[in-house]
């Protein structure tokens, strides 16, 4: 299984899910049945490393974000990946207009329990606190989604 996390400079939320994501597909053992990358809607920051102050929140639970690099969604993101996840509903809206393919598309936190039709917040403008929020609920995503996957793929 293919799994592509989205947010708008994949610099913030989609490239922490991914890491986040990665990291407990290694600990659940299933990281060589399902693989994750993340990609952005907008090319504003290609090429660069995650945000310093979403590595910082990252590494401070566990996580290691300094390897990922920002891309720009493409169109055959739809076919070359099983699920793709929008980290808020204007990626979701952008994602389904661009889509092609059959990859499905989702709103990310419809799989963190009791968090269905909600938005991971952008805490770029933010402060550490934001960054901070964000995590928590990816990892709240993450968990859901790997139950999810769990069960299909057992």
């Amino acid at each position: 299984m293919k799994l592509l996390f989205v947010c708008t400079g994949n610099i913030c939320r989609s490239p922490t899910a991914e890491g986040v994501m990665a990291y407990h597909l290694r600990q659940a053992g299933l990281d060589d049945r399902v693989t994750v990358d993340s990609a952005g809607t907008m090319a504003y920051h290609e090429g660069e490393e995650p945000d310093p102050r979403a590595q910082m929140v990252a590494e401070k639970r566990g996580y290691d974000l300094s390897d990922l690099r920002a891309r720009l969604l493409q169109p055959q993101d739809f076919r070359t990946f099983d699920l793709l996840l929008a980290m808020d509903g204007g990626h979701l809206r952008s994602m389904k207009r661009m889509r092609e393919g059959n990859g499905a598309v989702r709103l990310f936190l419809d799989f963190a329990n009791g968090q269905r039709g909600r938005d991971v917040p952008d805490p770029y403008y933010g402060q550490k606190r934001d960054f901070e929020t964000a995590l928590d609920l990816i990892e709240m995503g993450v968990r859901g989604l790997l139950d999810d996957i769990s069960a299909k793929i057992a």
